[in-house]
């Protein structure tokens, strides 16, 4: 008896693909049950695990595909492991984004009220002028959220439907990328002869994955620390209201740390992950740890104490909070905050950056591991792998009788409202009819 034969009725398979600077990971889920409460940050998912493949990355850049062939290779290995685990070959995948200089844009749309009342109609037409708004100048409309509704001179609604009125209008919060890099990614997914189901903004993913359901109301701000970028998303009261990318990430701690010793890359790497602390101890100047150093003119093993690592690995970490301060400064969404920030990532492992980053911020700091399944691998239980999780999250389904699909995708947001409740229709409106020229540009409209 195959694999694919012990699936409950009631299950639903998702495959999830997030390719980054440093590692590529292909996770193959079976979710059960109702995960309607999923749609909420922090909230557990029912599924489990049934196969993963998790390589080093190559031709990847920042995010960005550099070299199409190199990349190519790790997805099609990293996806055939975990078919092989899953004993079953997948033909549509949900990948995170994270190319083409993200940005966030905050607005309002507007659309007549066709009849005296609100009507679904109404609604899908005012989130098709958002998103016509939202596409302008080459760029690619990769995350569409709502915020809030007015109906002529009443605003902070809920939900507008059947409510009187002539003009509606809606708060919505897009996330927009470069084009190119777009298709470039959905291109590499092409040549794996896979079909592209959805795309999803990898600094929401990420953060769907670690923060808790009240910091996510109350306000806060998830750092998400990579390989080659930094992630930045911003929720307050329960809506993901911003979203930015640094092109910095852990990876150049660790290009510092060979520089500064002459040790190869991949030595400088297990110093960091074994070793490296921003932590102050009394002791740091007197612990030694051996390295090899290769060059030219001589092998041998030298010595670095844990307080000159130290004094290697602060500033750039520095230089990367400082980015992030000046970033929220820059657009305004530091007061949205919260003094909150959940940080998350494979560089979110450094030992000692919760106080580092609590005393250069001033921000209340925590490291969050992501929110996984019931039935999950350890060995994926890590805080590098919240972008996988969060992505997931982003497409659980409810698996009611009725078989409603809980509406998480690019026209809603991630909370039980309104917008939760009308991703059906919104779906069908918004994402189906477009679905060809979807693939073909690399959008997830």
């Amino acid at each position: 008896m195959t694999r694919q034969s012990l699936l409950d009725d009631d299950e639903h398979i998702v495959s999830v693909l997030d390719i980054g600077t440093s590692k590529t990971c292909c996770l193959i889920v079976a979710l059960d049950g109702d995960n309607s409460d999923a749609t909420s940050p922090g909230t557990a998912i029912a599924g489990r695990v049934l196969g993963y493949g998790e390589l080093r990355s190559a031709g990847i850049r920042a995010g960005t595909v550099v070299d199409l062939a190199k990349a190519e290779d790790v997805v099609r290995r990293v996806i055939a492991k975990a078919e092989a685990m899953a004993d079953r070959q997948i033909e549509k995948i949900v990948i995170a984004a994270s190319c083409g200089r993200a940005a966030s844009i905050n607005f309002t749309a507007t659309a007549d009220i066709l009849k005296e009342r609100v009507e679904n109609a109404d609604v899908a037409r005012v989130f098709k002028a958002g998103r016509d708004f939202a596409v302008r100048d080459g760029r690619a409309l990769l995350h569409m959220n709502g915020l809030g509704f007015g109906v002529d001179d009443e605003t902070g609604i809920a939900d507008p439907r059947r409510m009187a009125g002539k003009r509606l209008a809606a708060d919505l919060h897009a996330v927009t990328v470069d084009e190119t890099p777009l298709k470039n990614l959905t291109a590499l997914i092409d040549r794996s002869y896979l079909d592209v189901s959805r795309l999803i903004a990898a600094p929401y993913a990420g953060a769907l994955a670690a923060i808790a359901d009240d910091e996510a109301r109350l306000g806060c701000l998830c750092v998400d620390i990579g390989g080659g970028t930094t992630n930045l998303a911003v929720f307050a009261e329960g809506h993901f209201i911003h979203a930015d990318a640094l092109t910095i990430g852990a990876n150049q701690i660790t290009t510092d740390i060979a520089r500064r010793l002459g040790t190869p890359l991949n030595e400088a790497e297990r110093l960091k992950t074994l070793h490296a602390s921003l932590a102050v101890a009394a002791s740091d100047a007197h612990e030694l740890i051996s390295y090899p150093v290769v060059d030219a003119d001589e092998v041998g093993l030298y010595e670095v104490s844990r307080r000159e690592l130290r004094d290697i690995i602060a500033p750039r970490m520095s230089e990367i909070l400082s980015l992030i301060q000046d970033r929220l400064r820059s657009s305004g969404m530091l007061e949205y905050t919260s003094d909150r920030l959940v940080l998350t990532g494979g560089g979110a492992a450094l030992t000692g950056l919760q106080d580092f980053a609590e005393d250069q911020l001033d921000m209340h700091t925590r490291i969050a591991t992501p929110m996984t399944l019931a039935d999950c691998p350890e060995q994926l239980e890590t805080s590098a792998h919240a972008v996988v999780f969060g992505l997931i999250r982003a497409v659980a389904e409810r698996h009611g009788s009725a078989g409603h699909r809980a509406a998480i995708d690019a026209t809603t947001t991630a909370e039980r409202s309104i917008f939760g409740q009308m991703g059906q229709w919104l779906r069908q409106s918004l994402w189906d009819d477009d679905r060809d020229d979807t693939r073909r540009t690399g959008t997830d409209n």
